[in-house]
């Protein structure tokens, strides 16, 4: 996805940030390494081949990184084997080597998923090249990091000729990873997930913070961050403590391992409550849509008069004072009798295609209501010169023709020019008067007034 369908994708950034906090919990817990005797398993990559199917490279390299500071952060550990201390820069004794192994190899394997999965999805067959993107991802991976160790510590004994073994516990994780991002993607892009995305995404009531909502929100964030460093301090003093107490002579190394491990418990717990408050997110702008779904117009699929009204109160307050601004007011030309002769069915279908080409012509500027009957409103929040609301009108007015090969479509179109903040009474009231001039000079117009302080 590019940058500007990601401004718009309140899902999408959802399912990523979830998707980013199980990276790390994994990264800090025995997800990502399980071992089973005598069967050793390593997983904390599968997220990122999931983040690389769904989304695109940007974000799977982004994932990556988690991925290998997590390693590399475990691997700091005095308790873990030899080959694992070569993933850490403060045990290697070669910071650089260590640093490109732990996070190079991992950033590289998510690049070159990323870019494997966005080629397969432009493939003819698509579904057969994800799979095989998936199923070759760990050996990918550990082709990667095999050859690094090969080239910076060759003294390991490992090279990218490791690889070539094929062991039962190689089969199970490449079958675990497939069927793990299939699952997920079949999950993903289901009918029912699809139709939670577009809801999600759809939900109008975007939050604008105030700079009082930003520093409490912050300082929220930083009073938790300060609870969770204080807790890890006090516990791993109070393990410490009890070690003391049962005869346990407690070194320096033995402090280090359980602030260590303290800090990596810490971590995977904010990652769980971060999942958690995702998951609560998503629920609460769904059932805002629900409510914001309930009051628009079931037939046209625009807002409903109620909540158009109520929209136009909230840009006006949202806006700086004095904002020039346009309301319309406009209606279908001789709707009755497009009823009349070909029945209210092929109505309908008229108010369904004029209410879509007026959304479209507005699009980027207004939002759209429907006042009853065949009226609509529109309110225009962006400065438009007056020459640029003449030139869409016509456009609007041109496009309708088209919408029934059988049907004389068109509309009468009052406009009023004015500055914000202004009584939405008087907006309709002025409207109405320039679209009644409209239907006196003929139908098939517009008609402009002006509010005298809205003219510069």
């Amino acid at each position: 996805m590019n940058r500007k369908k990601w401004n718009n994708c309140k899902f999408e950034w959802c399912c990523l940030g979830i998707l980013i906090a199980l990276e790390l919990i994994m990264s800090s817990t025995f997800l990502g390494y399980i071992h089973v005797p005598p069967i050793s398993v390593a997983t904390a990559y599968i997220p990122v081949v999931v983040i690389g199917c769904l989304f695109g490279t940007a974000q799977s390299a982004f994932a990556g990184l988690i991925f290998g500071f997590g390693s590399m952060y475990k691997a700091s550990a005095l308790y873990v084997m030899a080959d694992d201390r070569l993933f850490s820069p403060f045990q290697s004794g070669a910071p650089l080597e260590s640093l490109i192994l732990s996070v190079g190899t991992r950033l590289l394997f998510s690049v070159l998923t990323g870019l494997l999965f966005s080629w397969s999805r432009k493939r003819k067959h698509a579904q057969f090249f994800k799979c095989l993107t998936a199923f070759i991802a760990p050996k990918l991976h550990a082709f990667l990091v095999y050859t690094a160790m090969g080239i910076f510590f060759p003294s390991s004994g490992f090279s990218w000729k490791s690889i070539g073994s094929m062991r039962f516990d190689d089969m199970l994780i490449q079958l675990l990873c497939l069927v793990s991002v299939l699952l997920v993607d079949r999950i993903y892009q289901s009918e029912a997930v699809t139709r939670y995305r577009k809801a999600v995404n759809q939900q109008e009531q975007d939050w604008r913070w105030s700079f009082r909502s930003v520093v409490v929100f912050c300082g929220m964030i930083l009073f938790v961050l300060c609870m969770t460093a204080v807790s890890t301090i006090y516990f791993s003093d109070r393990i410490n403590y009890m070690l003391t107490v049962h005869h346990v002579v407690v070194t320096g190394e033995i402090q280090h391992d359980i602030l260590h491990l303290q800090i990596q418990f810490r971590t995977a717990m904010l990652a769980l409550n971060f999942i958690i408050l995702m998951a609560a997110l998503l629920m609460y702008r769904y059932m805002k849509y629900k409510e914001y779904a309930g009051q628009m117009d079931s037939l046209t699929g625009v807002m409903g008069r109620r909540l158009f009204l109520n929209q136009c109160r909230r840009i006006q307050a949202d806006s700086e004072p004095g904002t020039r601004g346009w309301f319309l007011f406009l209606d279908v030309d001789r709707f009755k009798q497009v009823n009349d002769t070909f029945g209210h069915p092929t109505g309908d279908k008229v108010l369904r295609r004029f209410a879509q080409v007026l959304e479209d012509a507005v699009a980027d500027c207004g939002i759209v209501g429907r006042g009853g009957g065949d009226e609509f409103a529109v309110m225009i929040s962006r400065e438009l010169e007056r020459a640029e609301l003449e030139k869409m009108l016509s456009r609007f007015l041109r496009d309708i023709t088209e919408i029934s090969p059988d049907i004389s479509v068109g509309s009468s179109i009052g406009a009023y020019h004015f500055l914000f903040p202004h009584d939405i009474t008087e907006l309709l009231t002025e409207t109405d008067a320039a679209l009644y001039e409209a239907k006196e000079s003929g139908r098939g117009c517009f008609v402009i007034h002006e509010d005298t302080e809205a003219v510069t």
